[in-house]
């Protein structure tokens, strides 16, 4: 159903009796609309509570929400701190699934916790927590939970991407150097599958509550590890594990607490799938837009992070140059052509919306002042792509040349056939810079981060 407040609220009434209040909506991911409200009882006592609903168009088929009921109960059972589950239900006014769970206090803003001093007590308990958590969720047994997920890791990121229709030899690579470099598996367990800040409502105390279990499923426990340790999700922070810990630390406290001794070579690989996994779905968040499923320059935005993935990648693999100044973008871009259109130029136009979005991001606040800036961002990166893209562009063609192909559909075939498999020195360095290239225009900051 198309979702708006009444309809909402007079389905969520008939579902659990009761009066809907304050039905808010606080955020719409790929695949589900998370909304808070309160039930108000007869008797006038207020509870509150969170929805979640599944998208009839999101990029994850299938309600999950029958799934996800029973493994919060199983958390909870084994003494993973969770929010408890009010009601779920398939089909109706709430169409595909629903689920709804108690509202916990505590921040979720991983930017916030990482950096405002009234979380400091908290980061400093939340690896030991997390440790903690991470050895109660891998005690799960797989076929305890109904409809768990079970597959191989490496089934997905290239089949998605082939569905898109998207060529990225350096995404190409990723997979095809998981494949060769697979270490042997641990015990099959339980797996979060998002084990991350932004999944995490903390208190001043540390971890409240693990949410967000759509993508559980059953298997490698140094999946959940390999995950929370990729750049993606330390949000700028310099802790390897999730921008506030150390590995080493994370590894003893989930020891410590029962999990298996896990060598920190397996954890690396694992992180090195996060970045492939995270560029894919990255693109199919952009796909929701491209598609028309859902608009939003948000998503349209995200496409552009593929990039950032592939060079975390590289960097892990040891690949990434050194000296990441541009070595062809360099220089003054040539002027833009006038005519036939006359000025304001096209690059003109973009600068002249992007500085009104910056004199307006001062006098809007929450969601309205998030989607100036995402917008502002973007038109930066327009701006940033006329002046250098001919070159960036001119550059790529003439590395893929350089080995041998006229494009990037041609290399990304022979590597997915294994060609580069015995020397991948000279593919290596190519899609470096190319990467590198990509960043300049996508988000120039990514390549002198310190916590890269």
């Amino acid at each position: 159903m198309a979702w708006s407040n009444d309809a909402v609220a007079d389905e969520l009434a008939r579902a659990l009796g009761g009066t809907v209040s304050d039905l808010r909506r606080l955020s719409g991911g790929a695949s589900r609309i998370t909304s808070s409200f309160d039930l108000v009882a007869a008797d006038g006592v207020r509870r509150p509570l969170i929805l979640q609903q599944e998208r009839s168009d999101g990029v994850i088929p299938g309600s999950q929400v029958r799934t996800e009921e029973a493994l919060l109960q199983a958390a909870r059972g084994v003494g993973v701190p969770v929010p408890g589950v009010v009601a779920a239900g398939a089909g109706g006014g709430l169409d595909p699934g629903w689920l709804v769970v108690e509202r916990l206090e505590g921040e979720t803003i991983p930017r916030k916790l990482l950096r405002d001093p009234e979380w400091a007590t908290a980061r400093a308990a939340l690896t030991t927590q997390c440790g903690t958590a991470l050895a109660a969720i891998h005690r799960i047994d797989p076929d305890s939970v109904p409809g768990l997920p079970r597959r191989d890791p490496l089934r997905d990121p290239l089949a998605y991407l082939d569905g898109l229709g998207e060529v990225r030899p350096c995404l190409e690579f990723g997979a095809r150097w998981l494949e060769i470099n697979r270490p042997p598996s641990g015990p099959r367990v339980t797996v979060h599958g998002d084990f991350r800040l932004g999944n995490f409502l903390v208190g001043h105390d540390g971890l409240r509550a693990v949410l967000d279990w759509e993508l559980a499923h059953a298997g490698d426990p140094a999946e959940d590890i390999g995950w929370m340790c990729a750049r993606a999700w330390r949000f700028g922070g310099a802790g390897h594990v999730g921008g506030f810990g150390s590995l080493s630390d994370l590894l003893g406290s989930y020891a410590a607490a029962g999990g298996e001794a896990i060598d920190p070579g397996r954890v690396r690989w694992w992180e090195a799938y996060a970045a492939v996994k995270w560029a894919v779905i990255c693109a199919l968040q952009a796909s929701a837009h491209l598609r028309r499923a859902q608009r939003s320059v948000e998503l349209a935005a995200i496409g552009r992070r593929v990039c950032e993935s592939e060079w975390d990648l590289l960097v892990l693999l040891g690949l990434a140059p050194d000296d990441e100044q541009p070595d062809a973008t360099t220089g003054e871009a040539p002027a833009p052509p006038v005519e036939p259109f006359g000025r304001p130029t096209a690059t003109e136009l973009v600068e002249a919306v992007r500085e009104q979005l910056e004199a307006t991001l001062g006098s809007t606040d929450g969601r309205a002042r998030f989607d100036t800036r995402v917008a502002r961002n973007v038109l930066l990166m327009v701006e940033r792509e006329m002046q250098l893209g001919p070159k960036i562009a001119r550059s790529h063609a003439d590395r893929v040349a350089g080995l041998g192909y006229a494009g990037d559909s041609g290399l990304a075939s022979a590597i997915r056939a294994g060609v580069f498999d015995h020397d991948p020195g000279d593919l290596g360095r190519a899609l470096a810079a190319s990467t590198r290239d990509q960043l300049l225009v996508a988000n120039p900051s990514y390549l002198g981060d310190p916590a890269r």
